[in-house]
C-alpha cells in the first residue's frame, strides 16, 4: 500500500473541500463531485450524506479507484471502506473541522453516512 507523503496529506487534509472522480468499469472517470474531507492520523476520509445509496458513493464501488483533488494536491486513489472502529475518530474530525456548520455537519454523523465512510489511499 502506498502512503500519503506528509506535504500532500497536510494540504489535502486542510482543504475545505475535495473533488472526487470515480473510475467507471471502462477506466474513464465520472464527473467530479465536491465534498468535505477529513484527516485522521495518516489517512484521509470522505462520507456520503446519503450513505451507501448515494450516487457518488455507488460510483466508487465499480472499480474502487479514481482521482481526488484538494488543497492543490491531485492524486489517483483507491477507495477503501473504513473499519467500524475508525468511525468515532472520523466523527470527531468532522465535528472539529466543520463544526461551524452545525446544521450541516450533523448529516455526515448519522449511521447511514457512517456506513459510507471511505479511506482514500494513494496509488
Amino acid at each position: 500500500m502506498t502512503r500519503w507523503n506528509d506535504t500532500d496529506l497536510t494540504r489535502a487534509g486542510a482543504a475545505e473541500e475535495l473533488d472526487l472522480e470515480s473510475e467507471r468499469a471502462d477506466g474513464t472517470l465520472r464527473d467530479r463531485v465536491t465534498m468535505w474531507v477529513v484527516r485522521v492520523g495518516d489517512h484521509l476520509y470522505v462520507r456520503s450524506v446519503k450513505g451507501t445509496a448515494g450516487p457518488w458513493y455507488r460510483g466508487t464501488q465499480s472499480r474502487r479507484q479514481g482521482r481526488v483533488s484538494a488543497g492543490g494536491v491531485r492524486q489517483d486513489v483507491t477507495f477503501r471502506p473504513a473499519d467500524h472502529d475508525e468511525y468515532a475518530a472520523v466523527d470527531t474530525a468532522y465535528r472539529e473541522k466543520y463544526g461551524r456548520y452545525p446544521s450541516i455537519v450533523e448529516h455526515v454523523l448519522t449511521d447511514r453516512a457512517r456506513e459510507s465512510t471511505l479511506r482514500l489511499e494513494p496509488r
